[in-house]
């Protein structure tokens, strides 16, 4: 019976060590400052945008998902909700706040309560100067561990109008003919599921000048 009492203290300590470690970023966690290509799972399309502005609602630069997975126009760099709230190489956690800038034209992915021209559900735009727009701009980052890692499906909930970053299908035509429609949708379904894909990913660590390009 002592010889029991002596090990449970042991393995409660083991069991604990094992719980922290679960906490602790994987080499695979989505970083501050990292840029990617997201893609929706349900169709196949990487979120995306270029200085075409739409001709209704807000007018500002359009969002839509493109098939193309060498488009240069798709790439997002992952930024905090401020200046200096997600320091490069930081692992972002699930709920965090983040900001989504357009690497091309330094607009950040924003929403209003403006409906969306296809499917009249909530008007998704590129809003901003040098990457600096408003509160608008500001999603949480759902997922179910404790971190973002780059294998996993997780949603864009706005802070400011509570959508989730969807895609149902609906195609443009001219002059974006074939991309597809992003909208904000007020519940959470498999349309607005997303996966980290092609970018640069500034590793989890101590030193913020590596990282893996992909």
């Amino acid at each position: 019976m002592r010889g029991g009492c002596r090990l449970f203290p042991l393995l409660l300590l083991a069991l604990l060590r094992g719980l922290c470690h679960g906490r602790e970023p994987t080499p695979g966690a989505v970083t501050c400052g990292s840029v990617l290509k997201l893609l929706n799972t349900r169709h196949s399309v990487r979120l995306h945008s270029h200085e075409v502005k739409y001709g209704s609602g807000s007018g500002q630069q359009s969002v839509t998902g493109v098939e193309a997975s060498d488009d240069a126009n798709s790439y997002w760099r992952i930024r905090g909700k401020s200046d200096g709230s997600c320091q490069r190489g930081t692992p972002v956690k699930c709920g965090q706040a983040i900001r989504l800038t357009h690497v091309n034209t330094g607009k950040n992915l924003h929403t209003h309560h403006f409906p969306s021209p296809l499917s009249n559900n909530q008007e998704v735009s590129a809003f901003g100067d040098d990457g600096e727009g408003d509160d608008l701009d500001i999603w949480i980052v759902q997922c179910g561990g404790t971190y973002w890692e780059r294998e996993d499906a997780v949603r864009f909930k706005h802070v400011g109008t509570e959508v989730f970053l969807s895609i149902t299908g609906e195609q443009y035509g001219h002059p974006i003919r074939g991309q597809q429609e992003v909208h904000g949708m007020p519940t959470a379904n498999h349309h607005n599921y997303w996966k980290a894909m092609e970018g640069v990913f500034i590793k989890p660590s101590m030193d913020p000048a590596k990282h893996d390009e992909l």
